[in-house]
């Protein structure tokens, strides 16, 4: 089920707080992948593809919240697992990646892994659609930096969310050829982003999917854009509510 990135980066707050964030992203020439593929914690991000186990996912999230190193819980479900040879699984957590392609996954199929991300894909039209999702990611990356903000719309010349990063991360690889299968044209795309900040309002653009079209990256980069301008709008209109909940639940801890 063609191709996905999942990354980990560590970003300081302006008022001087650690946080962590992971992310996946995905798309495919099937509807609903969001559905199927990524799963995210505050703890780590993981894909699961080609012959996909949706359990691989859900139940390696769940290991890496109680505590498990990402290796050590998808090396596991892999080892569990009889269609392990059909297989594609691969994630990050706060220290560590990894990534596993199995040998009876279609052709073309590979996977890459960087110092905070991993990327892997499968009936693809040749391994440059990997090379250059991975390439757009790591000439956009954000890791131990001390000036990120929250992963909000940036201002001037600061580093865009994660979100936005990861969709122009599939973008490079689509451009390449994507999914070789063009018989397909019902199409899907999908990225989700989690971090160790709590926050007074959900912010949406970090949950997105557009499952079913014939133009997943330009959809899922215009859906993303409209989520941005109804946060803002949304925090504009009640900003003094916020504001005012912030204070009541100050005053009663």
């Amino acid at each position: 089920m063609t191709f996905s990135i999942c990354v980990h980066e560590s970003y300081t707050t302006p008022d001087g707080e650690a946080h962590e964030r992971f992310g996946v992203a995905v798309t495919t020439r099937l509807p609903g992948v969001g559905t199927l593929c990524p799963f995210v914690s505050e703890n780590g991000a993981v894909a699961t593809q080609s012959l996909v186990n949706i359990d691989l996912g859900r139940t390696g999230i769940e290991y890496i919240d109680d505590g498990l190193g990402v290796g050590d819980a998808l090396e596991s479900l892999l080892n569990a697992d009889e269609g392990a040879p059909q297989r594609q699984l691969h994630g990050v957590d706060a220290e560590e990646t990894f990534a596993f392609s199995g040998a009876e996954c279609g052709d073309w199929f590979g996977h890459q892994e960087g110092a905070h991300f991993t990327v892997a894909g499968n009936l693809l039209t040749g391994e440059a659609v990997i090379e250059e999702t991975a390439a757009m990611y790591a000439d956009a990356a954000v890791h131990e930096t001390t000036d990120e903000t929250d992963g909000s719309p940036r201002e001037g010349d600061g580093p865009a969310p994660l979100a936005e990063r990861l969709i122009d991360a599939l973008a490079a690889g689509h451009e390449q050829g994507g999914d070789k299968r063009e018989g397909l044209t019902v199409q899907s795309a999908a990225v989700v982003v989690e971090s160790t900040e709590s926050h007074d309002v959900t912010k949406p653009y970090n949950d997105l999917r557009v499952d079913a079209t014939e133009t997943p990256i330009a959809d899922l980069q215009e859906t993303y854009e409209l989520a941005v301008d109804g946060y803002e709008a949304t925090l504009e209109r009640y900003a003094e509510a916020y504001e005012q909940d912030s204070l009541d639940e100050a005053a009663e801890s």
